[in-house]
């Protein structure tokens, strides 16, 4: 893992971003990477945000992960910092050479510096091997996520 760089993501890095999250059933349903103006947009507002760290992982040159970590200060808790994953990609190429745990690994340390005193994630419930994967990780599964579309 020595050659990987985990570092913010850049404009030319949009491309293949969106190619990893459209890489999967789920995200050949919600992505669009034929059109990339509004995830160029998306990406001017993460950037400007301090908040959020949207990063990419490179290796040899090319990209082979993503993930977007964003810090929530709170009330509960007793006015405690959350930090939220999303957006958790990593190449096929790549799944299985330990990139996923370096980058679980890499925004808990980065949690920590921002002083988070619980960092949280959600994941689809049909990615039952990425539930796996977390909870290997020590995650817990302790709550049941609900969205509405608008």
């Amino acid at each position: 893992m020595g050659d990987l760089e985990i570092r913010p993501a850049m404009t030319e890095d949009v491309p293949a971003i969106v190619a990893l999250l459209a890489d999967d059933p789920l995200g050949a349903r919600r992505e669009s990477p034929d059109d990339l103006t509004p995830y160029l947009t998306a990406l001017e507002r993460i950037s400007a945000d301090p908040n959020q760290r949207l990063v990419v992982a490179v290796r040899e040159g090319r990209v082979v992960g993503t993930l977007q970590l964003t810090i929530v200060p709170g009330l509960s808790r007793r006015g405690a910092t959350r930090s939220v994953i999303e957006g958790v990609r990593v190449h096929a190429d790549e799944r299985g050479s330990g990139l996923g745990t370096r980058f679980i690994e890499w925004a808990i340390e980065e949690s920590r510096r921002e002083n988070c005193q619980l960092v949280q994630l959600t994941s689809d419930s049909t990615r039952t091997d990425a539930h796996r994967f977390y909870e290997r990780l020590g995650f817990e599964a302790t709550h049941v996520g609900f969205k509405l579309s608008l």
